[in-house]
């Protein structure tokens, strides 16, 4: 799973287990809990892996469409003990999904969005990284508002 699916499943698993059961804290791996019991053998475990930003999207994407991505990381973020600038830091929105935000992970997330920019320029980098990652969530069927993405 590349950096950018981690937060994407990060800000929209946050917002299902926020919607669905706000006291539960888990919700990674409860789809594979096991077979005992089932006498289906196994039609019905992929539905849960469809490609993002495919042609087959389409029907995935509708209950996605109401995720609202900023409400996520603000409620994310008043949880937190750190001050984090998701708004405008990719390094701090990073380390608020907590996800690895060291120059390495950022070049990598860099990489698997198509940058072509000199990844020297870390400034310059991070400032294209957080466009294109609010962009990207937007692409993904989340609401993310224009000042996020500009």
């Amino acid at each position: 799973m590349g950096i950018f699916d981690k937060m994407k499943s990060a800000i929209f698993g946050s917002a299902k287990a926020n919607e669905a059961a706000p006291t539960a804290s888990g919700g990674a791996s409860p789809t594979k809990q096991g077979a005992a019991g089932s006498s289906a053998s196994g039609g019905a475990a992929a539905p849960t892996k469809t490609p993002a930003g495919t042609a087959s999207a389409s029907g995935a994407a509708a209950p996605m469409s109401q995720v609202d991505v900023e409400k996520v990381l603000t409620d994310l973020a008043a949880k937190n003990q750190q001050k984090l600038d998701w708004r405008k830091s990719i390094v701090d929105l990073m380390k608020l999904l907590d996800l690895d935000s060291s120059l390495a992970a950022r070049k990598e997330l860099a990489k698997e969005l198509g940058y072509t920019g000199d990844t020297s320029d870390s400034a310059s980098m991070n400032i294209w990284l957080h466009k294109q990652v609010m962009a990207k969530l937007a692409a993904s069927g989340g609401k993310v508002p224009d000042d996020l993405r500009t």
